[in-house]
């Protein structure tokens, strides 16, 4: 049996720590990815051997879905055919994010969460029949228009031919990932009487599977068996700390969020994570993602949408009625 569901003060408690856990998948990236002071300073080398997006977005999910095992109850296991449709969408989710974010700057991946709340409105209130409120609405186009400051800002000028698809091809990235995150966040809201840690341990597991299936039917069982084994033991640790706190935990909490927030709050609220996002990667690795201007300023318009749809706004009193 599901547990109770949370308040809304503590739905929303959920949403932003859930928010900012999920902001840490650029210093976890760098780690595995990257030679970095950091890794540098505890003598490891974690970037070796180099490993591919989709090895760490398997043994994330595979990670993570083991811990969050744990919290599931026996009465929780429950199959319904749209939780098949759920962890599709969320396999495709992470794979997408996961190569924009190995393939460019952490910034530009800030596309996952900044078009969702937009995806998010126009396929609840549209498809889903939900209420939307003028001032989310407001707070949703603000916060894409701090995306576009921020990605047009940084996109790289001058490349050659094959960098510059490079930089298109991350760009699609990130708009379908926002998509299929939009999706997620309207499945778990349809599911939300489920167990939010039997549906997370789904979409890990279902995320895990996925993928390590795509390379074993592209590549063969040799190629997949080389594929599997090839992260050393330290990556092995880092990727399982990964999938416990970016993943498991976040998206619990998320899932727990979303028994009581409608998915167009929930994609506001999240919008903490992409500020987070490239300070992560600007601590890991200060010399490749350096705030920019345009960073500062999108960033700056994302508080603002937060601030316009959460800060208390006065009213003008009701005029007094004539006497007599």
């Amino acid at each position: 049996m599901s547990a109770a569901a949370p308040s809304v003060s503590q739905a929303r408690a959920c949403l932003v720590l859930a928010a900012v856990l999920w902001s840490s998948g650029s210093f976890f990236m760098r780690f595995l990815r990257e030679p970095t002071p950091l890794a540098a300073a505890l003598k490891l080398e974690l970037h070796l051997p180099q490993l591919t997006s989709l090895q760490i977005t398997c043994y994330r999910g595979l990670f993570g879905g083991l811990a969050m095992l744990l919290l599931v109850h026996r009465a929780d296991v429950r199959f319904r055919p749209m939780m098949l449709g759920m962890t599709a969408v969320f396999a495709l989710m992470s794979g997408l994010y996961m190569s924009a974010l190995a393939l460019g700057p952490a910034a530009n991946a800030i596309f996952l969460q900044n078009t969702a709340p937009i995806w998010v409105y126009l396929i609840a209130v549209f498809v889903l029949g939900e209420r939307g409120d003028r001032r989310g609405w407001q707070a949703v186009l603000l916060g894409g228009l701090g995306a576009i400051v921020i990605v047009a800002g940084n996109w790289p000028r001058n490349l050659p031919a094959d960098e510059e698809q490079t930089q298109v091809a991350i760009l699609f990235m990130g708009l379908g990932s926002g998509l299929t995150y939009a999706v997620v966040m309207v499945f778990l809201r349809v599911l939300r009487t489920e167990s939010a840690a039997w549906l997370t341990a789904l979409n890990l597991f279902g995320s895990a599977f996925a993928i390590a299936l795509y390379v074993l039917l592209r590549f063969g069982p040799e190629e997949f068996a080389s594929w599997a084994t090839a992260p050393a033991m330290p990556q092995f640790a880092v990727m399982a700390v990964y999938g416990v706190v970016q993943m498991a935990i976040p998206y619990w909490l998320f899932a727990r969020g979303l028994r009581v927030l409608s998915p167009q709050e929930a994609g506001i609220i999240t919008l903490i994570e992409p500020l987070l996002n490239p300070v992560w990667a600007y601590l890991m690795t200060p010399e490749k993602d350096a705030p920019t201007v345009p960073m500062i300023v999108g960033g700056a318009l994302i508080l603002a949408a937060l601030a316009w749809r959460y800060l208390p706004h006065g009213e003008p009193s009701p005029p007094t009625p004539p006497r007599g």
